[in-house]
Parts: structure tokens; C-alpha cells; sequence
């Protein structure tokens, strides 16, 4: 396995601070409580909520991070490219194809896509040497395992990968370089994950 180390800008030079701390109060305020709820309900050993987490705002949030990342990403100068190519998600979403799934074949196919990124992440985690890059890309494991714990609280069951991998089917590809891996991540949220959070059943039986 090749061993690439990504060298990017100073910290400083990373994202403007005033600019990115301005925009994060904003979009934080209001979510403050929801969000304090939610990282209480998500820690580790802890079970799913007792309550499903309806509230879209808390995936907007998250969103917003994995688009910090990006951002953070693309101003490395050197060492884009991942150690090796990894498989990631389709996030193209066919409607047709979309509403003719069930309900369980939707969230194995948002759960699979999950876990995949969840590696690719960690993966290129491993080959991060500046240090605030690596507090994004830390954030963005982070809200993937949020985000499953959303998934549970919305009676959606733990998912389990199966033995051989999901790597090689017609939901996936292949990238090579870490800011379409980020890209990826950015899209698979806003697509197939906001679609399957925003029609869950549970929350429209009386509300979250």
C-alpha cells in the first residue's frame, strides 16, 4: 500500500476563522438544545433514543460539516490523492427507481452507502498529517455514527454488513482522490439520506 501524506496549508490559511465561526453561530443558534439532546443520546453504549429525531435541521447541521471538510480539503496543496482508490456510494438518485423500493431496501441501501464512506473516511483519516484537516475529517466519522443512531431512533435497524463486503455492486464506484471522496459524502447526505430522514414513517405518527 502506498503511503501518501496529504500536506496542506497552515491551519490558519485552512478556512477563513471569522468568516467560518460567523456561519456556524448562525446556523447552530436555534439548533443549540436539539443538538446537546442528540450528542447526549449518541454516545457511545448508550441505547437509540427513546424519541425518533424527526427534526431535518439536525441533518442540515451535519451537511454543513462534511461541507467544512470539503473546503478544508481543497485548499491542500499537494497529496490530494488517496493512498489507494476506495469504494464509495452511489449518490445519484433515480426517482423512479427510488419510490419502487420498500421501505427496508431504502435503508439498507442508505445504511451500506454509510458504511462504505465510514471506511473511505477512516481511510484517508490514516494518511492526514494537518491538524486541522484532521478535526473535519474527525467530525465527519463523527456524524456518521450520529446519523446511525438517527436511523435507530427512526426504527430502522442496526445495519450489518455482509461478509464478503458491498464493494462491486451497481450502488457503488470507485475514487481516487480525497476531494471527491469528500464530494461524495457532501452528496450521499443531501441525497439519499435526506430522502429516506424526510419520509420516515414513524415520523408522521404524530409528530417528533
Amino acid at each position: 500500500m502506498l503511503t501518501h501524506r496529504l500536506r496542506c496549508l497552515p491551519a490558519s490559511h485552512v478556512l477563513s476563522t471569522g468568516t467560518v465561526e460567523s456561519r456556524k453561530l448562525a446556523k447552530v443558534k436555534g439548533l443549540f438544545a436539539l443538538l446537546l439532546m442528540l450528542l447526549e443520546w449518541t454516545r457511545p453504549g448508550l441505547p437509540s433514543p427513546m424519541r425518533p429525531i424527526c427534526d431535518l435541521r439536525v441533518l442540515k447541521h451535519f451537511i454543513e460539516e462534511a461541507r467544512d471538510a470539503q473546503a478544508a480539503m481543497l485548499t491542500c496543496k499537494e497529496g490530494r490523492g488517496l493512498p489507494e482508490p476506495v469504494t464509495v456510494p452511489q449518490t445519484k438518485v433515480d426517482f423512479n427507481v427510488w419510490e419502487r423500493k420498500n421501505a427496508l431496501e431504502q435503508a439498507q441501501e442508505v445504511q451500506s452507502g454509510l458504511w462504505l464512506l465510514n471506511q473511505a473516511i477512516s481511510s484517508l483519516r490514516a494518511s492526514v498529517t494537518n491538524t486541522a484537516l484532521q478535526s473535519h475529517i474527525d467530525n465527519s466519522l463523527i456524524n456518521i455514527f450520529r446519523i446511525g443512531k438517527v436511523l435507530r431512533s427512526l426504527n430502522i435497524q442496526e445495519y450489518t454488513p455482509p461478509a464478503e463486503g458491498v464493494s462491486g455492486s451497481e450502488e457503488t464506484w470507485r475514487v481516487s482522490s480525497a476531494s471527491e471522496l469528500l464530494q461524495v459524502h457532501v452528496n450521499f447526505l443531501r441525497g439519499k439520506v435526506q430522502l429516506l430522514l424526510s419520509n420516515a414513517p414513524v415520523c408522521y405518527q404524530g409528530g417528533s
